[in-house]
């Protein structure tokens, strides 16, 4: 019998998969624990519209986050941090503070998760950050670090 399964079965397929089992697995385990059905014509159209709508999805995401990721790049976060003596740091600044200033300042939101820091920022100076906005997008942020006055 073929099944679609509905999600992934051990050892046996990933979800919207389409396997060859035997009529007794289907209808004994497969079917009454709605891991899958039965792979009617109706059933096979639905599962290629769900894959169609599933792709056109997929490109939206990442439309957006390409627009997004160039629209961050004209953006620049400004960050102040205390200094001691000789110009000294106290501290570093952290993905949540970046992400943080960058809600404050452009009125867009960015999970701090997401926030690529190669090391941390100890210095002042501006310096271009990674962020993670799609699995094949990666946008850049300019943080530029001040000292802090007061």
């Amino acid at each position: 019998m073929k099944v679609i399964l509905l999600e992934d079965v051990k050892s046996l397929g990933k979800k919207d998969e389409i396997v060859n089992v035997n009529d007794g697995y289907a209808r004994n385990f497969i079917l009454p624990k709605k891991l899958g059905i039965e792979a009617t014509n109706q059933n096979l159209n639905d599962l290629k519209l769900r894959k169609a709508n599933d792709e056109k999805k997929a490109k939206q995401l990442l439309d957006d986050a390409k627009a997004f990721a160039k629209a961050m790049e004209e953006d620049e976060v400004v960050l102040s941090i205390k200094a001691g003596e000789g110009g000294r740091t106290f501290g570093s600044v952290s993905s949540k503070e970046i992400a943080q200033g960058y809600k404050q300042q452009c009125g867009k939101e960015i999970d701090k998760k997401k926030i690529i820091l190669p090391e941390q920022i100890k210095n002042f100076g501006v310096y271009e950050v990674a962020v993670k906005l799609h699995p094949k997008v990666t946008g850049k942020l300019k943080v530029k670090v001040t000292e802090m006055k007061g």
